[in-house]
């Protein structure tokens, strides 16, 4: 009785894990342009200590299930992934850094369906039909008008966010190839696992570039290098926070897949982008653009789109077989 009554609850409880994903995420997309932004903090080193701290807090996770899990054919792939997902991290922190506002870096994060299409029909062979083509100029529309490209209000800064959501789309392009005969298990564990090394990697790298870079061709807010050292002022206790609700935002996702499908919980993920822009509006002060309502509805319109036809399409191959 109790398993018929735990499936029964189970999309709800996937509704209620994934809105607690999309406001956890939304709690760090308001610290980390606080700690850095404002408070002056290099965001590469926000972003290090951000997920030490995290690793910390998901061992529970990490050991419920097993380095076992970590026997693979495809280590450096898993390598890969890794460390394209820390890069989108350091961009859209990098963004934060340089004063982005929350609602334009959620908005146009978004657009990374857009890139997992281009990557799935590129690298995977898999169909790129007039629809799904449709949908993806849409978003890219979309993106423009967020990103307000020609107006005083775009600066380059305002690409940190594309090239975030470029980095992750990736990612989930070498996860389709990897899930073809690796455990959805193995997956999730190499990210927890190998995700920290991976910052303290790309920090080494940004910091061997600000040493033998003249600083005058170096991004603003690169200058300073990365420093490894947690800062002993008010912004410790918001690092520690940070990295905290980074681990329980990972907890979130894990349990909301777990007990239902992606499909369904889609309009629950998108909920982050009026999350995100509501608490921008009331913490930070960050008003939106006009021209971001009809960019975001296309974003987001789009993205769902192109995730309910591929779920659609995988559907249809089931039942062929």
């Amino acid at each position: 009785m109790s398993q018929i009554s735990s499936t029964h609850h189970a999309p709800v409880l996937g509704a209620v894990f994934m809105i607690g994903a999309g406001l956890t995420f939304a709690i760090i997309n308001i610290l980390t342009p606080i700690i850095t932004y404002q408070m002056g903090v290099p965001s590469t080193a926000v972003v290090f200590w951000q997920y030490v701290i995290a690793t910390v807090f998901a061992l529970p996770l990490i050991l419920r299930i097993g380095f076992g899990k970590l026997r693979s054919r495809h280590p450096y792939w898993h390598e890969t992934r890794a460390f394209l997902s820390a890069l989108g991290v350091q961009f859209f922190a990098f963004g934060f850094a340089l004063g982005v506002p929350v609602w334009q870096m959620v908005a146009l994060s978004m657009t990374g369906p857009f890139f997992i299409l281009i990557g799935a029909t590129v690298f995977l062979g898999e169909r790129l039909t007039y629809q799904r083509l449709g949908a993806t100029i849409a978003g890219f529309i979309g993106a423009v008008m967020v990103s307000q490209v020609g107006t005083e209000q775009f600066t380059l800064a305002s690409l940190l966010p594309v090239l975030a959501a470029l980095c992750w789309g990736t990612v989930s392009v070498i996860t389709k190839y990897l899930s073809r005969d690796e455990e959805p298990e193995s997956l999730t564990l190499y990210m927890l696992v190998l995700i920290t090394p991976n910052h303290f990697l790309i920090g080494l790298i940004l910091g061997f570039a600000v040493a033998v870079l003249p600083q005058a061709v170096l991004p603003v807010g690169l200058a300073t290098g990365f420093d490894f050292e947690l800062p002993v002022s008010d912004a410790l206790g918001l690092i520690v926070l940070l990295g905290l609700v980074t681990a329980g935002a990972q907890y979130f996702l894990s349990f909301a897949y777990k007990v239902a499908d992606a499909t369904y919980l889609q309009p629950f993920d998108d909920l982050k982008l009026p999350l995100n822009t509501l608490l921008g509006w009331i913490v930070l002060s960050q008003v939106p653009a006009p021209w971001f309502w009809p960019g975001a509805v296309l974003i987001v319109g789009a993205s769902s789109f192109i995730l309910w036809s591929e779920r659609r399409g995988a559907g249809a191959k089931l039942q062929a077989a």
